[in-house]
Parts: structure tokens; sequence; C-alpha cells
């Protein structure tokens, strides 16, 4: 098999490139190495030099999902507030739900990938979901106790961080309803407004009232252009 001199480290991002789309398609389980090797046009001897077992390429994927994404690294950056909590629930139903032009296809995969991991073993999902949720959860927290110190959120029983949960669910189960060409839930209105809808949902859920969402400009663009 002739194979385009590459060195490790673009070997390793073209492996890992060529297996999003299978392991989202079949699963883990359901994707060999065998067929790993043939999409990333290597030998399978090859393949395990970069990536020992199936698992770690699957590790390499999820890593490679979560490090140096901006728009986690700018939502990172701002400050706790009410402001920041409007911007993070809207920022997440819009990227979930519309995503954006490049990165659709992208996004796609990981959603795919995501339900796969839940019929399986979880392994996926539960790492995914334990390093998004390290990197934006607190944040999330501290801008809830921030706008309810302000009196800005009406304060509610149960875990803060379980409200930034309830909102990843209701963004993914809008995502996975339309991963099909067909969109398998029968929205009103446009794409645009059952977004807003949503977002608005999640906010009041979470215990802010509309003249308060109405108030709380973004401190950054919601939209994932």
């Amino acid at each position: 098999m002739a194979l385009t001199r590459l060195d490790s480290d673009e070997r390793r991002k073209a492996i890992v490139a060529a297996a999003v789309p299978l392991f989202a398609r079949n699963g883990f389980t359901g994707t060999t190495t065998r067929e790993l090797a043939e999409a990333a046009g290597i030998s399978e001897a090859l393949l395990f030099r970069h990536f020992p077992s199936k698992q770690t390429l699957y590790r390499e994927i999820l890593r490679a999902a979560c490090d140096g994404d901006p728009a986690l690294e700018q939502l990172a950056m701002l400050p706790p507030t009410r402001e920041t909590l409007v911007c993070m629930v809207r920022f997440m139903v819009r990227r979930f739900v519309l995503g954006g032009e490049t990165e659709r296809a992208a996004l796609d995969a990981r959603l795919r990938l995501v339900l796969h991991s839940y019929l399986e073993d979880g392994a996926y999902a539960r790492e995914l979901y334990e390093t998004i949720g390290a990197r934006v959860v607190p944040l999330f927290v501290a801008s809830i106790a921030a706008a309810q110190a302000a009196g800005d959120l009406v304060a509610t029983p149960g875990a803060a961080a379980n409200r930034f949960w309830f909102a990843q669910h209701v963004a993914a189960m809008m995502a996975f309803a339309n991963l099909p060409k067909d969109r398998c839930v029968p929205y009103e209105g446009t794409t645009e407004d059952f977004v807003e809808e949503a977002s608005r949902f999640v906010l009041r859920g979470i215990g802010m009232t509309d003249a308060v969402i109405d108030a709380a400009t973004p401190p950054l663009p919601v939209a994932a252009d």
C-alpha cells in the first residue's frame, strides 16, 4: 500500500479525521481496526504504532473535540454575571441546533458518537461531559450565584450544576432531532424562532423573568458562525 509521507503528528491527525465518520456511523464496538486502517489509507500495523488500541484512538477523538475550542476559551474568560448566564444558554442552544457553516458536519459526527455511546457502555459520552463540565459548569454555577445575589434570578431548590445539565439536555435533544435530513420534530416557525424560544424556556426554568432576560445583553455574540 503506497503511503503519503506524513510526520507523526500529521499522521495521527489524519487517522483521527478518518476514524470519526466510522465511529459515528457504526459505534465503537461496530468498528474494526481493519476498517479504521483502510479508511486512513494505512496498514493495521501502522495504525497500532500510533494508537495501540481502539480505545486510545477513541480517547484522542474526544480530546480533539474538546481542546482548543475558541468558543469555550472565550466563555472561560467571562465574569460570572447574569449577562454571562444568558450568553451561555443562548450560545449552547444555537451551537447545538444551528452550528456554524464550517462546523456542522463535525458537530453532527460528534452527536452521533454520543448517541452510539449511550447505546454501548457510555464511556465516550461520560468522558465528554466530564471534560466539558469541568470547563464551563463552574462559571455557570458562579453566574447563577451572582445573578441570584443581585436579585436577577429567583432562588429555586436543587443543585445549580444540575441546571446546566438540564439546559444541555434541551439543546442536545433538539440537535438529535435535527440529525436526519428531514427533521424529526415538527417545530413551528423558523429555526431562529424556536432556537430563541428554547433559550427562553431554559432561562425561565433556571429562574429568570422575561424582563431580566431582555435586559441582559450577552457579552459575546451568541451565534456560532
